[in-house]
């Protein structure tokens, strides 16, 4: 059973590095305080010990002269700790540190007589002095510890926010941002000593600078090819209609638009990925602009308005996404298709086998389609890229229960006195668009409509 998840910065490498420095600097200190510690108290202690022993001989000297025994000092004091005690009674001498009256004392004691003869030593001040050096060992550790930590963390702050700057410059390229640099100083000048970070910064730059020339390089080609196909494909197309009718000419026509509709859409597509593409935006009723779509396709498309609403947008590249949208449908997919608009989002399904994995993983790629459906596989790259001039969002998915589905979520228009404006006017009055289907009492709601073989309905 998996314990309690960490909060998402403790993976950052700021806060491991503060854990780290923080380990270290606690058992360095750790480790030099023991080292201190011992080392002072046994000086502390072998002092203490000297001073005993010494006035142990007086006492010694004393008892066996017949002269009084000075103050501290005594045959069997009652005082005397027991361990102490016993060794003096074997023969031998010693000393010990114990407690007398609530007092630090420092014991030596030795044979005399079958008895133990004993001297004392105030012990007070030395045990003072080992627990002030404790105590500044401690605090000055703890300052050591923290001024490290703010350096450190400081000196490692500075490496992840270089990392980070570097990071968001690889998303903005990987976002289509190609001129995005890192231009970390340390790699403009090559006799400058750089770290792993400048490396790296300098690696990545170097990389966005050949991805951008060859994709640059593949734009013009992609363009120029197009301009070039365009002046044969006008004087094939005029030389294919002299021919007489028959079956010849008609294939011979045919091929013709697919070459032409193939080289317009190569020329789109090199616009939009030079960014030479600009918006004309105006106010647009979205549902009637989608029946528009729908009935200009000559497609069976069931249209549902939910609720309709106004979006500020371009509207000869929203129909072009439309428009692409629904043919990928009706070509690739199985009917029914359904076209719904809820708001600003407007949602195409079929009912065919889906979108395959690798568009749902990597989206649209160019001259590539499933199985043996005719096609160049432009529709969908181009209705991602004029989605993306529009400021929309379009989205593709595969539905529960079957069917390829694309969702086109659009900015819709807000009203400066008020909120996203409803199926009516601009001006608040009521509007006379629509898709032409009924509206239900609770508003909003409007009936599927099909539209088929052009401009008439079923």
């Amino acid at each position: 059973m998996r314990g309690p998840r960490l909060p998402a910065w403790t993976a950052t490498l700021t806060w491991k590095a503060a854990v780290f420095i923080t380990v270290m600097c606690c058992a360095l200190a750790a480790l030099l305080g023991v080292l201190v510690h011992v080392s002072v108290t046994r000086q502390t202690v072998g002092q203490a010990r000297d001073k005993a022993l010494d006035k142990l001989e007086e006492v010694s000297r004393a008892y066996e002269a017949g002269e009084p025994l000075p103050p501290g000092s005594g045959l069997d004091p009652q005082d005397l700790p027991a361990s102490l005690r016993t060794l003096a009674l074997s023969g031998r001498r010693g000393t010990v540190v114990a407690d007398d009256r609530g007092r630090p004392t420092m014991w030596a004691a030795g044979p005399a007589d079958g008895r133990a003869i004993a001297a004392s030593i105030d012990y007070s001040q030395s045990a003072r002095t080992i627990t002030g050096l404790d105590q500044a060992i401690l605090g000055s550790s703890i300052l050591a510890i923290g001024a490290t930590l703010l350096v450190g963390v400081f000196g490692v702050t500075r490496v992840t926010r270089r990392l980070h700057q570097t990071a968001t410059v690889a998303r903005r390229i990987g976002a289509g941002d190609l001129d995005a640099r890192v231009d970390d100083p340390r790699t403009k000048n090559p006799s400058r000593p750089q770290d792993e970070v400048a490396t790296v910064a300098g690696a990545l730059d170097t990389m966005a600078g050949t991805l951008q020339n060859k994709l640059l390089s593949e734009q013009r080609f992609t363009a120029d090819v197009a301009h070039e196909l365009r002046t044969p494909l006008t004087g094939l197309h005029a030389a294919a209609e002299l021919l007489p009718e028959g079956r010849p000419a008609e294939l011979v026509r045919d091929r013709v638009r697919a070459m032409r509709s193939l080289t317009e859409d190569l020329l789109e597509i090199s616009r939009l990925e030079a960014g030479s593409e600009r918006v004309e935006p105006d106010l647009e009723q979205l549902g009637p602009l989608v029946e528009r779509v729908v009935r200009t396709s000559g497609t069976a498309t069931d249209l549902t308005v939910v609720r309709d609403t106004f979006v500020e947008t371009d509207k000869r590249r929203l129909e072009r996404v439309l428009a692409n949208l629904l043919g990928n449908a009706h070509k690739h997919g199985a009917p029914p298709v359904e076209l719904t608009v809820d708001g600003p989002v407007v949602t195409v399904r079929d009912h065919g086998t889906g979108y395959p994995a690798y568009l749902l993983d990597h989206g649209p790629q160019r001259f590539r389609t499933e199985g043996g459906n005719k096609g160049h596989g432009l529709g969908l790259t181009i209705a991602v890229g004029q989605a993306a001039v529009l400021g929309a969002r379009l989205s593709f998915g595969n539905a529960p229960d079957g069917g390829a589905l694309a969702r086109l979520t659009l900015p819709e228009y807000v009203d400066p006195d008020g909120g996203p404006q409803g199926p009516g006017r601009p001006d608040g009055q009521a509007g006379t668009g629509g898709t032409g289907g009924t509206r239900t009492p609770s508003g909003g709601h409007r009936t599927p409509e099909r539209f088929a073989g052009g401009n008439e309905r079923t």
